[in-house]
């Protein structure tokens, strides 16, 4: 492809890379207001959304009804014809699976269920009527021995017969008060879902019961109800206009089920023993084990409810969707459940909640912060094109409507720098007309919040990174081995601070796809040459046999010793006993593609190919800016591509000793995009000479407040938040500042910054507009604007709504200092 190909289609991507929002259908719908709000987002770049029927429906309008599906029907035809795609969501409202309590209706059978264990003394007669309630199944009797510490021995474990509704304690050595027996009882779990009428949400009084997820017969019910209703209404749509289905977070027991359950369903004892458990471990789901067993039984456990989950759950529905000409999507339960996205068509996770945020490392620590990873590289592994994640939800600073733009583009850059290609955002609001509708999960990141006039950009920016993120290889050597049902954060931290690239492998693919040549690990066209183990990891006998095949032919295994001390079973390269040792220990054995100068903990790096094209995408996750350079082993021509600002321009690399390097800035929140082009020379290695600041000239006179939105008089400078009257007001300030420019010649560049202000800001210049910024540093390039003699500057803030919806006082306006420096 020629230079200016690649460039056309990184500033003006295909409409398939648009973000594809939830869209809550909350109120009362009508076609009118649908296709007001449809021509909206269209006109802000947002080609596709998620109907997502949502609490706030009012009971004229019955989920799956024909007046219910009229209004689909019409929404998708109306996306239709303005080229949109439209994704549909398979419940009402969340987590998936029960047809808003339609699939236990006239099947009561089919509520979901769980195991609980009920223990009895030794010393009591036991009438088993007297313990089963109505639905419960008993599943296996057992008579243990407690330690002093609450734990026993498997070995030491009875099996009891019931004889006419009572066990006998006749079988057992010893005395009765010596012994606990112990029920396990399949029961209803009473858990719910969360409806979409008034009075259907959790506790409330029509909350509707959740299915029987691990019961084949409930899902097929399940997609007779919801997935053949849909098809019956819209099957010209399909493969078309209609894309995917969105299963959402399925809950095996549902919300607020009985507490202290297990998950289980009909006969699941026979698929606990065939993952090579033995009834007598039952008691392991609880109890701990005097010989150390019972980590490794609850291990096989969940393996065994993954396994029975895929086969009667996700995989229905995946080869419904195959069938009818769209994809399954939607993310499981748990942040890195990486193994049941097997059957996913386009895998996804989601970012809710602020457990993943900016502050305090939790973009590094924690189960959730492997949420990025566990979609794209179950998506890399698995050859799909597109990976998602529902990202925003519930993202303010207290699960409030403070979540900034700047914050919203970190949460964009986390999930981009990590693989991810296509953003649903969570979520735009049908209404916001009542509490129980702007405070349901808030806030709405898309029409009814402060940067919805400015959508657009960020709306490109996200189709110019998934564009970017698509159909390209990230160039990972290290693969770290994981679970189905767990992603080690812990070891990969260091990695992400220095800028090491991985993947995470999961230990079954890694055996069923992954081949050993020539001393690396081939899976899927990728090619690893050292592994990652956390050693207190049990490990599958064929997982062994593999990963020492390849340290046989020459691959390296780096270790991270377990915190309790447990050994590996694998004959390891090197053992590290400090995560912080982790990097030097890999050095000696692999370069990385991608090094900065100096090193920065907060910058993130990807390497990926798309074609025979090299990106490079960096972005600051941290709170200051970051002045250095940054070395690749790939030399050629090189441009540097700014996705938000929608720019391409060459840059001049320098020689290095491991290739090139070229300078690289990167402000908070930034993100740029490094391209080289490996068949073309690099051009001159005279980089130009920079700019530097010679004066700086503070307007901090002159500024008065020209119109405004608020309750009272703001002040000219300074946070209106701190006045009276204002203290939760939200809105729209525009300030009017005058000041001389007494040279003829003026500086090769004029950079305005506003110092604070909050949040989102607006300069014009002489009328003139000189930019939009959306979050700190408000800075201006204004060298275009500035004339000789009086010059007019206007800005005008828009500050956060939290202030008013949440009554928080957070400040608000222009706050300064202002200054505007010359560079030559």
């Amino acid at each position: 492809m020629s230079r200016m190909t690649w460039e056309e289609q990184f500033l003006h991507p295909s409409e398939e890379y648009t973000p594809i929002p939830f869209w809550f259908w909350n109120d009362n719908l009508t076609e009118e207001e649908l296709r007001r709000q449809i021509h909206d987002f269209a006109e802000k770049g947002v080609m596709g959304f998620v109907i997502h029927p949502r609490i706030g429906i009012p009971e004229s309008i019955p989920y799956l009804s024909d007046t219910y599906m009229n209004l689909v029907r019409f929404a998708v035809k109306e996306a239709a014809s303005l080229g949109m795609k439209v994704i549909l969501y398979d419940e009402a409202m969340y987590p998936s699976g029960a047809a808003k309590g339609l699939v236990v209706q006239g099947n009561p059978e089919y509520a979901s269920r769980g195991l609980k264990m009920v223990e009895k003394s030794g010393a009591e007669r036991l009438v088993l009527s007297d313990a089963l309630g109505e639905g419960d199944v008993l599943v296996s009797v057992q008579a243990v021995k407690k330690s002093t510490e609450g734990s026993i021995d498997p070995a030491d474990s009875v099996l009891l017969y019931p004889v006419e509704d009572t066990v006998s304690l006749e079988q057992l050595e010893g005395e009765a008060p010596e012994w606990t027996i112990l029920l396990f009882i399949e029961t209803f779990s009473k858990g719910t879902i969360r409806g979409i009428h008034f009075g259907e949400d959790d506790g409330e009084p029509n909350v509707p019961a959740s299915a029987d997820l691990l019961n084949p017969a409930a899902t097929v019910k399940f997609i007779r109800l919801t997935h053949e209703r849909y098809y019956e209404w819209l099957r010209d749509e399909f493969g078309t206009t209609v894309i995917a289905m969105f299963t959402d977070e399925p809950e095996i027991m549902g919300r607020r089920h009985i507490k202290g359950l297990k998950s289980w369903t009909k006969d699941f004892l026979a698929d606990f023993i065939a993952e090579g458990n033995k009834e007598q471990e039952l008691p392991l789901l609880w109890l701990d084990s005097t010989n150390g067993s019972a980590s490794a039984v609850r291990a096989k456990y969940r393996k065994a409810v993954q396994k029975r989950m895929t086969a009667s759950y996700y995989k229905p529905l995946s080869e419904w969707c195959e069938k009818h000409g769209i994809a399954l999507t939607g993310h499981p339960a748990a942040s890195d459940d990486i193994g049941l996205l097997e059957l996913f068509q386009i895998p996804g996770q989601d970012v809710v909640w602020r457990w993943v945020a900016p502050e305090n490392n939790l973009g590094l620590e924690g189960r959730h912060s492997t949420a990025a990873k566990c979609a794209s590289d179950a998506a890399r592994h698995r050859g799909r094109r597109r990976n998602l994640n529902e990202v925003l939800g519930v993202c303010g600073k207290n699960n409030d409507w403070n979540l900034s733009a700047g914050d919203m583009k970190w949460y964009l850059d986390w999930l981009f720098v990590r693989g991810c290609n296509l953003i649903s955002p969570h979520a735009f609001y049908y209404s916001v007309d009542g509490p129980r509708r702007f405070n349901e999960r808030p806030p709405d990141v898309g029409p009814n919040n402060i940067w919805w006039p400015h959508y657009k950009t960020i709306a490109q920016y996200i189709k110019r990174m998934s564009w970017l993120m698509t159909d390209s290889r990230n160039q990972a050597s290290i693969a770290v081995v994981c679970k189905e049902d767990s992603l080690p954060w812990r070891m990969v931290k260091p990695l992400y601070e220095n800028q090491w690239e991985f993947n995470y492998l999961e230990e079954k693919l890694l055996t069923t796809a992954g081949i050993v040549l020539d001393g690396s690990i081939r899976i899927a066209g990728y090619e690893y040459t050292m592994v990652l183990l956390e050693e207190g990891d049990e490990l599958e006998p064929e997982t062994v046999r593999f990963l020492n095949k390849f340290k046989e032919q020459g691959g390296a295994i780096i270790c991270l010793a377990a915190e309790d001390g447990a050994k590996g079973q694998v004959d390891a390269t090197a053992v590290v006993s400090d995560v912080n040792g982790l990097v030097s220990a890999i050095e000696p054995y692999a370069a990385p593609t991608v090094r900065l100068i100096p090193g920065h903990a907060d910058i993130r790096v990807t390497h990926v190919i798309k074609e025979n094209q090299h990106f490079i995408v960096a972005v600051n996750e941290g709170e200051v800016s970051y002045q250095g350079s940054l070395e690749t082993v790939v030399t050629g021509y090189t441009e540097l591509w700014d996705a938000w600002a929608g720019t391409v321009r060459p840059v001049h690399p320098l020689p290095s000793e491991a290739g090139q390097r070229v300078q690289l800035d990167l402000e908070r929140r930034q993100s740029v995009v490094l391209r080289i082009d490996p068949s073309r020379a690099s051009g001159s290695d005279q980089a130009p000479k920079p700019l530097r600041a010679r004066n700086a000239y503070v307007l901090s006179e002159g500024w008065s407040v020209r119109e405004h939105s608020l309750p009272a008089e703001p002040p000219a400078i300074g946070s209106w938040s701190n006045t009276a009257g204002l203290e939760h007001a939200s809105g729209t300030v525009r300030y009017s500042c005058a000041f001389e420019w007494d040279t003829d010649v003026l500086p090769e560049r004029l950079v305005l910054d506003l110092g604070e202000a909050y949040e989102i800001a607006e300069v014009k210049v002489n009328g003139k507009e000189a930019g939009v910024v959306m979050w700190s540093p408000y800075r201006f390039d204004v060298t275009p604007f500035v004339i000789k003699g009086e010059n007019v500057l206007e800005v005008t803030v828009t500050n956060s709504l939290a202030n008013r919806i949440d009554r928080l006082q957070l400040p608000s306006g222009l706050i300064g200092p202002v200054t505007l420096t010359a560079f030559e």
